[in-house]
């Protein structure tokens, strides 16, 4: 077989959301920063339309590039390719990053449990994994400082009329809606709904809302819609299902690690949630990722909480993605029948 190109990824998913992990045949991109990188592969596309567009990915696939890190702290690091956007962080990516990481042998895994800092390009996330019989099982990721945006605020939706959100940063930036009060328990049937409904309010709140965070100027839109189920109590802190709006028109299959970290930034903004209590959030599929306060700071002068995340993340198959010098779309294609307007 002949190839003009060759990417070796490593396949996984966490809770059911894919994240694919390059470990080989791309050089590291131009920069002098994480955030530079992340930059040039935002703006050239050419890795972004290989591996994400057809036939090679796909709307539902998300993939990780493994980078040397900048930070000396870090073990390594990564940039995370979404099929819109280039983000800071991703809580599910980080999850099957560490995952292959360890799995794979590319890190040596520590039993019972193995510590790993992780460069991301919004900053440094702390990795803890617990470890049994060379599987990493349970991932737990300190993420980035999360913060409450507006609260309470009033937005125009065509054909819903005005709506009440909240805007909240967790590592990305979302917009967040009254699942229930939009008529949504969050099951699997209406998955559709929820996907075109949210890229609808992200865009609104885009448009009417904007967003800003005081620290990296770089990143000033609204990434996501969270749909967010009502609050129940658990013996250690709350429950909640959620699902989250993806452009162009897609639902996390996990319950988004930059969710949980943005809607416990609400909570603990609004004084429903405190230092050492969990959150479980549950996913549109039933999955589930666990999230904790750990500690309180600022991010700009603005109140922050910072969050752990966990879940658990599984590889899937090992490819090897070929260009053959012949193929007449080599950056693939997209279609509005899956890839939305």
């Amino acid at each position: 077989m002949r190839s003009s190109k060759t990417i070796h990824v490593i396949s996984a998913h966490a809770e059911g959301e894919v994240g694919d992990v390059i470990v080989g045949g791309v050089l590291p991109p131009p920069g002098e920063t994480l955030w530079e990188q992340r930059r040039f592969i935002a703006e050239d596309q050419t890795l972004r339309n290989f591996i994400l567009n057809e036939p090679r990915g796909g709307v539902f696939r998300h993939v990780n590039l493994l980078v040397p890190p900048k930070h000396p702290e870090a073990d390594a690091a990564w940039i995370i390719m979404e099929p819109e956007d280039t983000p800071p962080m991703s809580g599910s990516n980080s999850i099957c990053v560490s995952t292959v990481l360890l799995d794979g042998g590319l890190i040596p895994m520590q039993e019972p449990v193995t510590h790993m800092t992780l460069e991301a390009p919004g900053g440094l996330v702390r990795v803890r994994a617990e470890c049994k019989d060379g599987k990493a099982e349970r991932i737990f990721v300190q993420n980035l400082p999360s913060f409450a945006g507006q609260l309470d605020v009033a937005l125009e939706v065509e054909g819903l009329g005005s709506i009440t959100v909240d805007t909240a940063y967790g590592g990305d930036s979302f917009v967040v809606v009254d699942a229930k009060a939009l008529g949504f328990e969050i099951v699997e049937s209406e998955a559709k709904d929820i996907a075109q409904l949210g890229v609808k309010i992200t865009n609104a709140a885009n448009e009417q809302l904007g967003f800003h965070h005081p620290e990296t100027p770089d990143w000033k839109h609204i990434s996501f819609c969270a749909f967010c189920g009502p609050l129940s109590e658990t013996e250690t802190g709350l429950t909640g299902k959620s699902a989250v709006a993806i452009q162009p028109g897609k639902v996390d299959r996990s319950p988004t690690g930059t969710a949980v970290s943005a809607r416990m930034a609400l909570m603990a903004a609004r004084g429903q949630m405190t230092q050492g209590q969990t959150f479980e959030a549950e996913s549109i599929i039933g999955s589930r990722f666990t999230g904790r306060i750990v500690d309180t700071t600022t991010v700009g002068g603005q109140s922050a909480i910072v969050p752990e995340i966990s879940g658990r993340g599984w590889v899937t198959g090992i490819h090897q993605h070929m260009l053959d010098p012949s193929d007449p779309w080599p950056g693939g294609y997209r279609l509005r029948d899956t890839w939305g307007a």
